[in-house]
Order: C-alpha cells, then structure tokens, then sequence
C-alpha cells in the first residue's frame, strides 16, 4: 500500500492561502488505511480549518467529501459539482491523487494535505514499514521475498557491506540488515544455492531513474476498442 503521512495544519493553511472555498478530499484507498486520508481525516481536517480561520477573524467555507479512489477518473467525476465550487481543493490522497484531481480539472487550485512516503505494510498497530521501491524489475524471486533495494540502506544487490553487526544496519541498530534476513530465509528453506547463480546487472531503466513510466496492456485496450 501506498503510505502518507498529513502535512501540518499551519502548512496546510499556507497552501491554501486566501482561498475562501475549500474543500477536502479523502480518499478511500490506501491512505485511509494508514490513518492518514480517508473520510474521518477529511472532516477532522475541514473542521480544524473552519475552527482556525474563525478564530484569525477570516471565516472560510470548508467542505469535505471522500472518494472510493482518487487515482481513477470514474471516482472523480462523482464529485465535480463540488470541485468546481470550490476556489480551492486540498487533496488528502497520496501524490497520485492530486495530480489525478488537477489533471481532470485544470482549471481547479490543487494543494496537498499529504506527504506521500513510500510503499509498506503495517508492522504493529500503528506502524507501517517500508517494503517496496518500486523499481520495475523485481528480485524478490531471487532473495527469498525480502526486497534488498527498499530495505537495505544501501540498497545493495550483491551481498552485506561491512558495516552491520549482530544482524542490524550500521545506520540504526533498531534496523535490520537486509541481507542478514535474506540469509536466514533462505537458510531455513535450504535455498542458498539460490545465491550462488550469477545474475546480470540489474535493469535499473526500469526505475524512476529511466524517466516517468507507463504500463499500457495492449489486451485490455483491444477490449476497449471492441466495446
């Protein structure tokens, strides 16, 4: 899941500027998940608006309303009578959901509410961990699905450095070394002959590092086309 955390409310404040319509939008996906976006977020965060520009003698309108997704034109076009009214539109979906809500409406101010973070899972209540890099040429079939590009510091390919000890990364003792799990994984499921194959270097141009990505599956676009 994507992972975001809320910008602070004087931040939030900032961003929206003089605007005297605002409205909120949740999202219902992912960042509800993490307790960061989703309806109850939304009208928390309208509230905390209203109540902060009434009491600086600046009443704004503050609405908020919560989408199933804010990735998908289809969700977004349920709310365009409130998008439109609003001067501006205060995002609390990951940075995919406001880019989604300004390019659908371009001629709407929008802001965010979030700090998109990274691809994780809940650990414990109330932790989430980081997991994926989302580099587009995975390895997780090689290295016992623990991802060394996310949860190595140094995102390293070809084993430990030398800096982790008793099975922790030097940067944080409370880390573990990535490559010290991918071991005893692989250890215990006698699959360390996995490790023994040379690989070819890794195709990094499928990463950010190659440019803004697509995936376009030509199957579904034929169905498209069909219908």
């Amino acid at each position: 899941m994507i992972v975001a955390e809320q910008k602070k409310l004087e931040e939030m404040k900032t961003l929206i500027g003089e605007a005297e319509k605002v409205l909120v939008v949740g999202c219902g996906t992912c960042v509800t998940v993490c307790f960061a976006g989703g309806a109850r977020e939304a009208a928390i965060t309208a509230t905390s608006l209203r109540m902060s520009s009434k009491l600086e003698g600046q009443p704004k309108q503050v609405r908020d309303v919560t989408v199933q997704r804010q990735c998908e034109w289809e969700y977004l076009d349920q709310i365009k009578d409130e998008i439109k009214e609003a001067d501006v539109v205060l995002s609390l979906g990951c940075g995919i959901g406001v880019q989604a809500i300004a390019e659908h409406y371009p001629d709407v101010w929008v802001v965010p509410g979030l700090n998109t973070t990274f691809l994780g899972l809940p650990t414990e209540q109330g932790v989430w961990a980081e997991r994926c890099a989302a580099c587009g040429d995975c390895v997780l079939g090689l290295t016992g699905g623990i991802c060394p590009i996310a949860r190595c510091s140094k995102s390293l390919l070809n084993g430990p450095c030398g800096g982790s000890e008793a099975g922790h990364c030097e940067i944080d003792p409370d880390v573990p070394c990535a490559w010290q799990l991918i071991y005893d994984r692989l250890s215990s499921m006698n699959k360390l002959h996995v490790l023994m194959d040379l690989q070819p270097p890794k195709n990094w141009s499928t990463s950010r590092d190659g440019g803004p990505r697509k995936i376009v599956r030509q199957d579904l676009r034929l169905i498209e086309d069909e219908e």
